[in-house]
């Protein structure tokens, strides 16, 4: 990654808490090989290309973020048809998993002074009543790199470290809710997804003339387990990211 300065460094890779810089989560967790991003990039058109769809992605992610936030704060979502579907998947799911914010928080910032890294939980509060850290994502799929990001929120928050406006409770359990949506093909079966404008087709026949679906919202959840070895490896992954980073790094001060 390229930094034009250590102000572009610090901003772009940390936080500061506290009058404190600390390097953000999400950033560490880059110095991790994504095989699938790679050919992501490599079967794009160009790279500025492979940038537009990965920007759009972020943004409609950010667009369904929001939407359940809301609904988690018994708010009304912002009703956009980019995130109908999106919402209904999460209303569904909601039917059979109880999730609450009482006594915890939304886009909750948390830190480890111990080992120095800094991060925001999507949700913190408790998921069929077990407190803990959920993360939503609006991915094809839960990926290995989920297991490192939520054991570091994790594993800030079993530090004495005061939790702001938050009261300390027993952290228990991390899990992600993956909320994605795509279109069917109502004569073969097929699937249509096209988050950012980069149109993926899977199943179904090739030489079908696809009649496609509005928007079907779809979601998975998975309770995320063995954190002390999540843990271990977010921190060896830290360790590499500043060796990676020690030129920038020995210029704060």
């Amino acid at each position: 990654m390229y930094y034009k300065n250590l102000q572009d460094f610090l901003s772009g890779t940390g936080h500061v808490i506290n009058g404190k810089w600390y390097p953000r989560v999400t950033s560490i967790i880059n110095i991790k090989a994504k095989p699938a991003l790679l050919r992501f990039y490599g079967e794009a058109k160009s790279f500025n290309a492979a940038q537009e769809i990965t920007n759009n992605s972020a943004t409609e992610g950010t667009k369904v973020h929001n939407a359940i936030e809301a609904i988690l704060k018994n708010e009304e979502p912002e009703k956009d048809p980019e995130t109908l579907a999106a919402v209904k998947a999460f209303n569904d799911f909601s039917q059979l998993h109880a999730v609450k914010i009482d006594g915890g928080a939304v886009e909750k910032q948390i830190w480890s002074p111990k080992h120095g890294f800094a991060g925001t939980i999507d949700i913190l509060g408790e998921v069929d009543g077990e407190f803990g850290v959920l993360d939503i994502k609006t991915s094809s799929g839960i990926w290995r790199d989920y297991n490192l990001q939520t054991a570091a929120y994790f594993g800030a928050l079993l530090e004495d470290e005061p939790w702001g406006e938050v009261v300390k409770k027993e952290v228990r359990g991390r899990w992600i809710l993956r909320i994605d949506q795509q279109r069917v093909c109502q004569l073969c079966g097929a699937k249509k997804r096209t988050k950012g404008g980069n149109i993926r087709v899977r199943g179904g026949v090739s030489s079908c003339y696809h009649e496609w679906s509005d928007l079907i919202g779809e979601w998975e959840f998975k309770k995320l387990e063995n954190f002390e070895s999540d843990y271990e490896a977010f921190l060896a992954a830290k360790r590499l990211w500043e060796w990676e980073n020690e030129e920038w790094l020995k210029q704060i001060k």
